[in-house]
């Protein structure tokens, strides 16, 4: 196993990048849309999904960065499908992800009734989270596999 993490380390250092790139764009639009325009309207009754709503968006936006990203440099040489096709996949992998943060934030803002700025930004944390680990091995199993990126194999000497 050390030796698989080992093989990967650059990969998944270049994932790790990616995704702190991505953190940044997902909490810098979600709280640019929960400070602006989704503002939670004290007025509205059972504060609709004004919150959620821009959770969903800046995930949405930080999906099509990540995409751009991981295409060009975290999983780089031949591609195993179309880009299209690629996108697509990605798209699904991303779908299971932003109900893991979607939810992550409705469960802490409505079921939990933890309604503070601060709160949807632990809740969003945890949800990124969860949603990284899926996303990771989504993008490894099913969209940008090891076909073409493969790994060096181990000897039995180097197993010891």
């Amino acid at each position: 196993m050390l030796q698989g993490l080992r093989a990967r380390a650059g990969e998944l250092l270049r994932f790790g990048a990616v995704g702190l790139a991505g953190i940044v764009v997902n909490l810098g639009v979600f709280n640019l849309l929960r400070l602006g325009p989704l503002a939670p309207d004290a007025e509205i009754a059972g504060d609709d999904d004004r919150v959620v709503t821009a959770k969903i968006i800046a995930t949405v936006v930080s999906i099509l960065f990540a995409w751009w990203a991981h295409r060009g440099w975290t999983f780089r040489g031949p591609q195993r499908h179309t880009p299209t096709r690629e996108l697509l996949l990605f798209a699904i992998i991303n779908g299971v992800a932003i109900v893991l943060e979607a939810a992550t934030v409705a469960i802490s803002h409505h079921g939990l009734g933890y309604e503070s700025l601060i709160a949807d930004n632990v809740a969003s944390v945890i949800g990124i989270g969860l949603g990284t680990i899926t996303r990771y091995i989504g993008y490894d199993l099913f969209v940008f596999t090891s076909e073409g990126r493969a790994l060096p194999a181990v000897s039995a000497d180097d197993e010891g």
